[in-house]
């Protein structure tokens, strides 16, 4: 007969939950208070049963090592929370589509370019930056040809793949009219059930990438928007601050910032133009 013994009890003492919430902030700015040892401890306690560590502290070392890089990465992905779906917080995709874009498509100095360029920041599995795509191309294509460019960017390699292949499960594409099912999406067959695959010519408007948001980045825009949407939650005040007024430096003049409604800007010294709730604009 065979039994199954219960997984040992992983313990995560007050020092190492400092040092992860330490190392997590130093590195990519999120700030883990007390109420978030609990998470922290039940999102890394499968990784250290799995890797056979003795303890959390010694997790950590290796992560920190250089032969635990590849561990790194995924001690940051399991912190991190990837809560979105398809046209959240949808009176900003609505925004966009009845006041943005006819003032952009009617702005002198933007007929003979016809182009736009913007940014979801946080895009986690992709469902953001997709709905931007579906509203942009939806919009746009009543008045020409327009050069659509979408950087969607994560701290989570994780994430990033999943948004990189596209493929959904029925209910995640639930918000999605059927007619938007039909033209930007195919059913294919998973182990999960029936699934959709986003369309190649809505992926190839997106480019997916790597980026901390609290290094240097590699682009310096200009955008037209900016979605950074529930992600300044889990940064301080000052990390805050200092990351709205870089995304201000990357903006058109007139382009948009939309943070999240559970986010706010009423503590933070910026030189935006309030719009709507949870929605910005550069003067």
């Amino acid at each position: 007969m065979t039994f199954l013994l219960e997984q040992p009890e992983v313990n995560l003492s007050e020092d190492d939950f400092r040092r992860v919430s330490d190392i997590i902030y130093q590195h990519c700015g999120i700030n883990l208070h007390d109420g978030k040892k609990s998470l922290v401890r039940a999102r890394l306690a499968k990784r250290i049963r799995e890797g056979k560590f003795k303890s959390f502290a010694s997790y950590v070392d290796y992560a920190l090592s250089a032969e635990g890089k590849d561990e790194f990465r995924n001690l940051v992905d399991s912190i991190s929370t990837n809560l979105t779906s398809f046209f959240r917080e949808k009176g900003h995709f609505a925004y966009v589509r009845d006041v943005f874009l006819p003032h952009l498509v009617s702005s002198q100095n933007r007929k003979s370019a016809q182009r736009i360029r913007v940014w979801s920041a946080g895009c986690s599995t992709g469902e953001e930056p997709y709905s931007i795509a579906i509203t942009l191309q939806e919009e746009l294509e009543k008045y020409g040809s327009w050069n659509i460019k979408i950087l969607a960017s994560d701290v989570s390699t994780r994430v990033l793949n999943h948004a990189r292949d596209g493929i959904y499960l029925a209910d995640k594409v639930a918000p999605l009219s059927a007619q938007q099912k039909q033209r930007f999406l195919r059913m294919v067959k998973t182990e999960q059930g029936k699934s959709y695959q986003v369309q190649d010519a809505l992926k190839k408007m997106i480019r997916f990438r790597y980026l901390n948001l609290m290094e240097e980045w590699p682009f310096t825009g200009p955008f037209d928007i900016i979605f950074c949407r529930n992600v300044m939650i889990y940064f301080d005040k000052p990390t805050q601050e200092r990351l709205v007024n870089r995304y201000y430096n990357c903006l058109s003049p007139g382009g948009l910032l939309f943070i999240g409604h559970s986010e706010s800007l009423a503590s933070v010294n910026h030189k935006y133009r309030y719009v709507q709730p949870a929605t910005y604009a550069k003067p």
